[in-house]
C-alpha cells in the first residue's frame, strides 16, 4: 500500500476489463439534456451506479433516431456492460445488436408488460386518463392537445393517444385542429396556445404533454389576458419543479424519476438469477397531482 501511495498506481482499466470481460460502465441514452427531467433521471442513475463501484456513459439523441443509434453503436464499442434507453420505439435491429453483443438493455419511461424488452416506468396512456376525467368531472367539454413531436417519441404518441381515446370514451370530440404536435419548448408552449385561443372556438382545457408545453401555455394565456383558471385550465405532465413554483401552480402528472433511475440501476447491475433482462417490466405510478392552473369552467 505505501508503494501505491509512493508511486500514484492504478489499475489499468482496459485490462481489467480483458480478464473480467466487464468493464463496470453502463451506458444511457437519453433524448435530450435541455430537459430537466432526463437530468435527475441520470443524475439518480448515476449516484445509484457509484455506489456499486461502476460508472455512467452518458449520451443524448436529441430525438432523433439515427443519433440514438449510432450513440448505442458507440456505448458497444466502448464495451459497456448494460445500458438504459428511454421509450421503446426504435429499429429492431438495434434490440437484435445489443442481444448479438450480450449487452444488457432496459427501457424506460414506459410500461409495457406485453413486450419482448425489459420496461421500467409508467403508463402514458393510463396517466392521460386521470387528466382527462379530472377535466371532464369539473365541467370542461372544449379540449385541446398540445403534445411532442410524435415520430420516434411512444411517449408522445401514446399520451396524444390516451388523451383522445379518453374524451371518446365520453363522446367529446378532439378534432385535428385542437391536436398539436410542438417540440418541447416553452415557446411552442406559448405559439400553441395563442394559435387554439385565437380560433372561434376556443377551448376551455389545454392538456400538455409536458410540464415545458404547459408552462409556455400558462404564460402567454397570462400574457393575453385570459384569466387560468377561471376561463382557461392547463395540465402538463412530469411535475417539474417549476410547476409547484409558479403562480398559479400547475397541475400536472409527477413521474416517478428518483425511482425510476434508481430500479433501472439495480436491473442493469443484477447478475445471475436477479437478472431476467428479457421478460422484466416495473410499472411505477404516474399520479395526478391537482394545483391552481385548472378548475370549473365559467358559467
Amino acid at each position: 500500500m505505501a508503494a501505491i501511495t509512493e508511486t500514484g498506481y492504478r489499475p489499468h482499466g482496459a485490462a481489467r476489463a480483458l480478464a473480467s470481460r466487464r468493464t463496470n460502465t453502463i451506458g444511457a441514452v437519453i433524448p435530450t439534456l435541455d430537459n430537466a427531467i432526463f437530468a435527475k433521471v441520470a443524475q439518480t442513475l448515476q449516484d445509484a451506479l457509484d455506489a456499486r463501484g461502476r460508472t455512467l456513459l452518458l449520451a443524448s439523441s436529441d430525438y432523433r433516431p439515427e443519433r440514438e443509434q449510432n450513440q448505442i453503436e458507440n456505448l458497444i464499442v466502448r464495451g459497456v456492460d448494460g445500458i438504459m434507453l428511454t421509450g421503446e420505439q426504435r429499429d429492431p435491429a438495434i434490440y437484435s445488436l445489443l442481444d448479438k453483443h450480450g449487452i444488457r438493455y432496459v427501457n424506460t419511461y414506459v410500461h409495457h408488460p406485453e413486450s419482448l424488452h425489459p420496461t421500467i416506468g409508467f403508463d402514458n396512456v393510463a396517466a392521460m386518463e386521470k387528466v382527462v376525467a379530472y377535466l371532464y368531472d369539473l365541467g370542461h367539454r372544449r379540449f385541446a392537445m398540445v403534445g411532442g413531436l410524435t415520430a420516434g417519441n411512444d411517449r408522445a404518441m401514446e399520451r396524444i393517444r390516451g388523451t383522445r381515446d379518453a374524451l371518446r370514451r365520453r363522446s367529446v370530440d378532439l378534432p385535428p385542429s385542437r391536436i398539436l404536435e410542438q417540440p418541447y419548448t416553452l415557446a411552442a408552449g406559448r405559439a400553441s396556445c395563442r394559435k387554439l385561443l385565437s380560433s372561434n372556438d376556443p377551448p376551455t382545457a389545454i392538456v400538455c404533454g409536458n410540464d415545458v408545453l404547459a408552462l409556455g401555455a400558462l404564460l402567454e394565456a397570462t400574457a393575453m389576458g385570459i384569466a387560468v383558471p377561471e376561463t382557461l385550465s392547463i395540465t402538463g405532465f412530469d411535475d417539474l419543479e417549476l410547476a409547484r413554483e409558479i403562480a398559479p401552480g400547475l397541475t400536472t402528472i409527477h413521474a416517478p424519476l428518483i425511482d425510476m433511475g434508481r430500479l433501472a440501476a439495480d436491473f442493469l447491475t443484477a447478475q445471475g438469477s436477479d437478472a431476467d433482462a428479457q421478460s422484466r417490466h416495473i410499472e411505477l405510478p404516474a399520479e395526478l397531482v391537482v394545483r391552481g392552473s385548472t378548475g370549473p369552467i365559467s358559467r
